[in-house]
């Protein structure tokens, strides 16, 4: 099959248009609606939903559904009682780089606010994870995940006091816990493994964060250990689908 002259390689098949040609009009909208992005470019705001009804001859609740889309796919972003053009997603590495570390290189300021820092009995699962023993105890350091001051996740790491004795007395929460863990108490990580999933936020989750209950959120859980192979920290890292995309280099590991 031939693709038409210009198609981006990462961009869907012939826009997403069936070759039978028949769409419903809430995607024909999306399309013309997503020229007009390019058009307009980043910060821009979107002309009135009723001006670009009558622009695309389509209904204002057929509109309103192309523009839901947009929003939810990171395109667009509301901004008060308007709408505009949203800025390319941030691109975190799957990789043992920290949140801050994957922040900085899109030329953007990392930053995190405390939710709660509590100290636990850990249950058998979660000690078994940190190689310790059940009702030994945990820390877990629950925090917002800012990018230039915007809400964009929300990160929940959980690990032994033993291993961070001090970590409600000399960690500054809105700093990197890998850095402090690297300068201050001289640990590296070694390797790791991690899942990737698409969940919907909790009602809590999406307070913290100050987004819709309906907006897809990734979700990433990761149990690191040290250079010498010892279980360190479990990571649940929740964040915006609108606003992030994750990256991985993949090498040959043998085989034909």
């Amino acid at each position: 099959m031939e693709f038409p002259y210009g198609q981006d390689p990462g961009a869907p098949v012939r826009s997403g248009i069936p070759e039978h040609g028949r769409i419903p009009k809430y995607y024909a909208a999306k399309v013309d609606l997503a020229a007009l992005l390019a058009e307009l470019g980043e910060g821009e705001p979107l002309p009135a939903e009723r001006e670009l009804a009558l622009r695309f001859e389509v209904s204002r609740e057929t509109l309103r559904q192309a523009l839901r889309e947009l929003v939810l796919e990171g395109r667009l972003r509301r901004m008060g009682r308007g709408t505009v053009v949203a800025g390319p997603k941030m691109e975190q590495p799957l990789s043992l780089a920290s949140y801050t570390e994957g922040v900085r290189r899109q030329g953007r300021t990392p930053g995190r606010h405390l939710v709660s820092l509590d100290r636990f009995p850990g249950p058998p699962a979660l000690a078994r994870d940190l190689g310790i023993a059940a009702g030994d105890p945990v820390w877990h350091l629950e925090r917002v995940l800012l990018a230039d001051d915007e809400r964009v996740g929300l990160e929940s790491t959980y690990v032994a006091v033993a291993r961070v004795p001090d970590l409600d007395a000399d960690f500054a929460p809105d700093s990197s816990f890998y850095a402090y863990l690297r300068e201050r108490l001289g640990i590296g990580f070694g390797d790791a493994d991690e899942r990737l999933e698409t969940v919907l936020a909790t009602p809590r989750e999406a307070l913290l964060i100050g987004t819709p209950g309906a907006l897809p959120m990734l979700l990433i859980h990761r149990l690191s250990r040290d250079t010498e192979g010892r279980p360190l920290e479990r990571v649940r890292s929740l964040y915006r689908g609108d606003r992030f995309s994750f990256t991985a280099h993949l090498g040959r590991t043998g085989g034909p």
